[in-house]
């Protein structure tokens, strides 16, 4: 069962496996008092029909309809079940506590994954009074305020808990859409700076060939060359830029300082976890030699930047190595780390798991490509691929010969 709740996935499997068993218990009670008393032709139906069907309208699947129109179409089955036990066979039989429970936790479920405020609460609505009309299924007064009371009681417990549920998740979505507006913000000013940067080269390269047009002609086409090249760079950084907010005291990554900075930046990491192996980093010759765009190179230090905090705050102690790699296309930033089977408590800081979100945000902004997760046993890695600058080329290429 997927109940798109906001737990992990091991506490969803939990929580699907409790539902599961206490549904199947529930459903061997109702057959083993049915056959053991004499019941009305009503309690058979609740027990074989009304009850199973309502613990199929759960889970989500592709080729069922959608989760309100199933809790829909249940409480009304069994608002007509009751209403026909109270008029039609008022002879006293057992209500079904199969579809009793099947419907609180549909009760909840709506009520905590349904994104429309109104149309959960008149599906929420029809739930609850489908479950107060069980009572009347008994045919004793006795039997309808007792039995009434305990309904009530649990259906508050249901609601309070969908409530919490739905309160979370609203809570989890907004923070997600904090970080992700956060980075947007974060690269827009990083952009901003490097634009700055490819601008100034651009305004000196120009006032050189005009001073030298005059005295040295044969000079001007290689500067013009290079004013279309960074051209070409500034467009391509500008066609990724969306808004632009620059705060005063923000500083930008230095462009084609890509290599020493993530030295420094491994090297402090190491500082602080001196009892641990020292973190290393690899890079190949394609990477030393070429040079990208600089919202790559910011980019692919914001992805070690936040992977090496992440790993000093859930698995200090560990061996870290960061690969750097690039083909015609990509550049390519992995960063492993191994993994302790052990449980070390909750991490300084908490466990929020949004400083991925804002990786993947930055990345995809670039239209890369990003995963974290375990790759192998007792090791965790996480990938980022971005595509290099159209006008990427060698740091120092080969001159044309004279001719």
């Amino acid at each position: 069962m997927d109940w798109k709740f906001p737990f992990s996935p091991g506490v969803r499997r939990l929580i699907s496996a409790a539902v599961v068993v206490s549904l199947t218990l529930t459903w061997v009670g109702d057959i083993t008092v049915l056959t053991a008393q004499r019941n009305s032709p009503t309690s058979w139906v609740a027990v074989f029909v009304t009850g199973p069907l309502a613990v199929l309208a759960l889970p989500d699947t592709r080729w069922m309809p959608s989760l309100t129109v199933r809790a829909t179409g249940v409480a009304i089955m069994s608002m007509t079940l009751s209403c026909l036990c109270l008029f039609v066979s008022p002879s006293a039989g057992d209500w079904g506590l199969l579809e009793t429970l099947a419907l609180l936790f549909l009760t909840a479920r709506v009520l905590g994954v349904t994104q429309h405020t109104r149309t959960a609460a008149w599906t929420v609505t029809l739930l609850v009074v489908s479950v107060m009309m069980l009572p009347l299924r008994i045919g004793t007064l006795d039997a309808f305020v007792t039995g009434g009371y305990l309904l009530t009681v649990a259906l508050a417990l249901c609601v309070i808990i969908g409530y919490s549920t739905r309160a979370l998740e609203a809570r989890r979505q907004r923070a997600v859409q904090d970080v992700r507006q956060a980075e947007r913000l974060a690269l827009a000013r990083d952009l901003h700076d490097l634009i700055a940067h490819h601008m100034t080269g651009i305004i000196v390269q120009a006032n050189a060939a005009r001073t030298v047009c005059a005295t040295a002609p044969e000079k001007v086409e290689p500067v013009l060359e290079a004013i279309a090249r960074s051209g070409t760079e500034t467009l391509e950084s500008m066609r990724r830029l969306v808004r632009v907010l620059r705060e005063d005291n923000h500083t930008a990554l230095r462009p084609a300082d890509l290599i020493s900075e993530l030295g420094g930046l491994i090297a402090d990491f190491s500082r602080r976890q001196p009892d641990a192996p020292a973190a290393r980093l690899e890079a190949t010759a394609a990477v030393r030699t070429n040079r990208f765009s600089p919202e790559v190179e910011t980019s692919v230090y914001r992805v070690v930047q936040e992977a090496l905090t992440n790993v000093h705050r859930h698995a200090p102690g560990e061996h870290v190595v960061v690969r750097l790699d690039a083909d015609p296309g990509w550049l390519h930033v992995t960063v492993s780390n191994s993994w302790a089977q052990r449980r070390t408590g909750s991490p300084a800081g908490g466990r929020s798991g949004l400083g991925l979100i804002g990786l993947r945000e930055r990345v995809e902004a670039l239209d890369g490509t990003f995963s974290a997760g375990p790759e192998h046993p007792g090791r965790w890695e996480v990938r980022a691929g971005l595509p290099r600058s159209p006008a990427a080329s060698p740091l120092n290429p080969p001159r044309p010969a004279k001719k």
